[in-house]
């Protein structure tokens, strides 16, 4: 049964340990040794916590070393399917560690990224996982300055940031409007939500791509500084076709808008892929069951939430080497929302 303890007063790591018999260093590594201890002497502290409701302060661990053992990741949307990607991988190999995790949303919002980014600098963390740099200058400057390691998950061009682990983003928008210029689509929109760095530089190579064969047209660009959604890509798909009823296609920078796209195309009568072609981006999970199947960019966002939290780690433990910029690629997955490629007449040279 759980301890009584009078309103405000806390447990301390001292408390646990008479009561369990033993000395504080022996309740600590217990607690962040395990295999440092027997299994009965582990089970019999593991029984005091529980009984004490003894919870570890990490400040004032921070205040007795370097930092407090927990790492932060600040993360533009933690409601979206890609982002939950992200995280799974971060826990995967934080996993493996005696570190600790803390999670901040951003909401896309540069304001909000440069606050929460300085609140968690003052906490002494062990390190921190920014999947975002919105306010690009400011982020560089706070990163100069950092007393912690911090690993960036955006674009690899990003050099600025150190130690970056991600995808080319441009290079993947271009792999994708290319694929929809080969499959004979000539008037391509381009819907996305959000205004961060990942999407503009998808925007980049979108309309590189179209310039290169004069087929460019500002007026079928759509960005809207909202959350993606499955709604958002049925009314943003809506909203294009009234101003532009000539396209042939779109190009959805989160699949769940080009979901969204999909089915106001349904709801209009239009045929995808025969008189209309859909591409997104990401490849969450709905994509490749969908009917027909979603024709988009795999990006690898486990693999960059595993391999952005290793060298963090590897950082943290002081390995020469750690600090190093990883580019995972991306991959165009063809499917049943575009048309065939050998069905289709090149582009004039």
């Amino acid at each position: 049964m759980r301890q009584k303890r009078i309103r405000g007063e806390r447990t301390t790591l001292l408390d646990v340990a008479t009561k369990a018999g033993v000395s504080a260093i022996t309740v600590s590594r217990a607690l962040r040794e395990p295999d440092r201890v027997s299994e009965a002497l582990r089970e019999r502290i593991l029984r005091v916590v529980e009984e004490t409701g003894y919870v570890p302060d990490y400040a004032a661990r921070a205040l007795a070393s370097r930092h407090n053992g927990i790492v932060c990741a600040l993360l533009p949307e933690v409601s979206s399917l890609a982002v939950l990607n992200i995280i799974h991988g971060i826990e995967a190999r934080l996993q493996e560690t005696e570190l600790r995790i803390q999670y901040a949303n951003a909401w896309r919002d540069p304001e909000k990224e440069r606050r929460q980014l300085e609140l968690f600098l003052s906490q002494h963390p062990a390190g921190i996982l920014v999947a975002g740099g919105q306010n690009q200058q400011v982020i560089v400057n706070m990163v100069l300055s950092a007393n912690c390691p911090i690993v960036h998950m955006i674009d690899t061009n990003l050099t600025a940031l150190g130690t970056v682990v991600g995808s080319d983003h441009c290079s993947a928008a271009k792999t994708a409007t290319q694929h929809l210029l080969d499959c004979g689509y000539r008037r391509i929109a381009i819907l996305g939500g959000g205004v961060d760095l990942r999407v503009q530089r998808r925007l980049e190579g979108y309309r590189v791509t179209l310039e290169a064969h004069g087929l460019y047209d500002p007026q079928r660009v759509m960005m809207l500084a909202e959350p993606t959604s499955v709604p958002l890509g049925c009314r943003m798909l809506g909203e294009i076709l009234e101003r532009q009823p000539d396209i042939d296609a779109v190009f959805c920078l989160n699949d769940d808008v080009a979901l969204g796209a999909f089915f106001e195309c349904k709801r209009r009568g239009i045929r995808v892929p025969e008189d209309f072609g859909i591409c997104g981006y990401n490849d969450v999970n709905f994509a490749a069951v969908a009917e027909p199947p979603l024709t988009t960019v795999r990006i690898p966002r486990y693999d960059m939430g595993y391999r952005a939290t290793d060298l963090l780690i590897r950082q943290i433990n002081g390995e020469k080497g750690a600090k190093q910029s990883i580019d995972l690629g991306f991959e165009l997955m063809v499917r049943g929302t575009t048309r065939s490629v050998a069905e289709n007449p090149a582009l004039p040279s």
